[in-house]
């Protein structure tokens, strides 16, 4: 039986880490403390050690606020043999603190620069590969399938499209964007879109990782993008008293017609009260033809510490969990998509919907608060909401924005 270790508050400490892994034995560490994560991390790591007898999986589960305050300390001090984090810029410090393994030949070895490929970007850093993503989540716009009907409205697959659409439903009494902005992140989601359709993913990642002034016209560019939305009142007033949930209602009730969130809102919609075949979803429409679609899927990742005991091992298990059938496995159980393209396809439609978008993607956004630093997101995000209210105020806002950003990366 695999052993697995509860670790949360103050069980965090360094001495209960101290287990060193054993020859044919690697220590895995992450923060699968919910439900269905849990069973399926159960059935993979079941699954792994029946594929390789010879290997037994030591299992330290923490919970999720106490791995993040962890994770830099038992990578530092003590590290296991397989760690959980994120993609994009959230490993990049690691990355570059020389914390976390370059793993590109399991990449090579096991065909996943073709079957990862739409994550391969944000798993890359200086031309190396850094870890497996084995699970991710679409973002989109869903929509109000029997209003668009009624209306006589195509889903929009241009910017243009976009804005006719918003028009025409503005002008029979329904607003266009439900939203709440209360928590700040969901303005977090506008703006990455806007950002990866004005000027592209690579753009994105540097002025998240700091490199990028706000103050470039090409931030500016995007703001005006999003006032051709704000000015003419397509979202739904008083949106930054409310949170994400409270902003379905007005879906449901047929008072808004579409919602840019991310796929986990369905079950909400559904419990509010909607019909599955009432629901539609679309890709974020095109902007620039010159760029290429990238999205926005938060993913979850494993790595191989720099300073892991059993590297060998360690591979073993990525290259496992990077595989067709692992990664089918292990997303029935957790209700999300498998990165790896020749996995099964999803039975639910949205789900299915976001499989084929993101395997295609020419390369995955992971939201503005995991891309940013932790300073600069909370800070952005207050400025995107405060444009979604006053947009007349958006040079303010970015000067605000870029003297942060020159403290918070010097």
């Amino acid at each position: 039986m695999t052993p697995i270790r509860k670790l949360g508050g103050l069980a965090l400490s360094l001495a209960l880490l101290s287990t060193s892994a054993l020859a044919g034995e690697i220590v895995l560490n992450s923060d699968q403390s919910d439900p269905a994560p849990k069973k399926a991390m159960e059935e993979l790591i079941a699954d792994f050690q029946e594929a390789h007898p010879d290997i037994t999986v030591k299992w330290n589960n923490f919970d999720h606020e106490g791995y993040k305050s962890a994770i830099r300390n038992f990578l530092t001090a003590n590290p296991p043999d397989v760690a959980a984090w994120y993609a994009g810029n959230r490993m990049k410090p690691f990355v570059d603190a020389g914390l976390f393994e370059d793993v590109s030949d399991v990449w090579e070895e096991n065909g996943l620069n073709e079957e990862l490929k739409s994550a391969a970007a944000s798993m890359t850093i200086d031309g190396k590969k850094w870890g497996v993503p084995y699970t991710y989540y679409q973002w989109g716009i869903y929509y109000r399938k029997d209003i668009f009907e009624e209306q006589g409205i195509e889903p929009p697959k241009t910017w243009d499209e976009l804005l006719a659409a918003s028009a025409k439903l503005k002008e029979a009494g329904i607003t266009p964007f439900t939203i709440g902005t209360k928590a700040l992140w969901p303005t977090g989601g506008w703006f990455d879109y806007l950002n990866l359709r004005v000027n592209g993913y690579e753009f994105h990642m540097d002025l998240t990782s700091g490199k990028v002034p706000y103050t470039d016209p090409r931030v500016k560019a995007v703001f005006e993008k999003w006032a051709e939305l704000v000015e003419p009142g397509y979202f739904i007033e008083n949106h930054a008293a409310i949170d994400w949930q409270d902003a379905i209602p007005h879906l449901v009730q047929g008072k808004a017609a579409m919602y840019l969130m991310g796929n986990f809102a369905v079950a909400t919609m559904k419990d509010g009260g909607l019909e599955e075949d009432q629901i539609g979803f679309l890709q974020f429409p095109q902007i620039n033809p010159d760029i290429p679609m990238s999205e926005e899927a938060p993913t979850d990742t494993f790595h191989i510490p720099a300073g892991a005991k059993n590297k060998e091992d360690a591979k073993k298990f990525l290259a496992y969990l990077a595989s067709p059938e692992a990664q089918t496995k292990m997303n029935k159980t957790l209700g999300q998509l498998p990165v790896n393209n020749k996995a099964e396809k999803p039975e639910d439609p949205f789900l299915e919907a976001g499989f084929e978008m993101l395997s295609e993607a020419h390369a995955l956004a992971q939201f503005y608060d995991r891309d940013a630093a932790a300073e600069m997101a909370k800070a952005g995000m207050e400025g995107f909401q405060e444009f979604m209210v006053k947009p007349d105020k958006v040079d303010d806002i970015l000067e605000r924005l870029e003297k942060i950003r020159a403290r918070v990366y010097k």
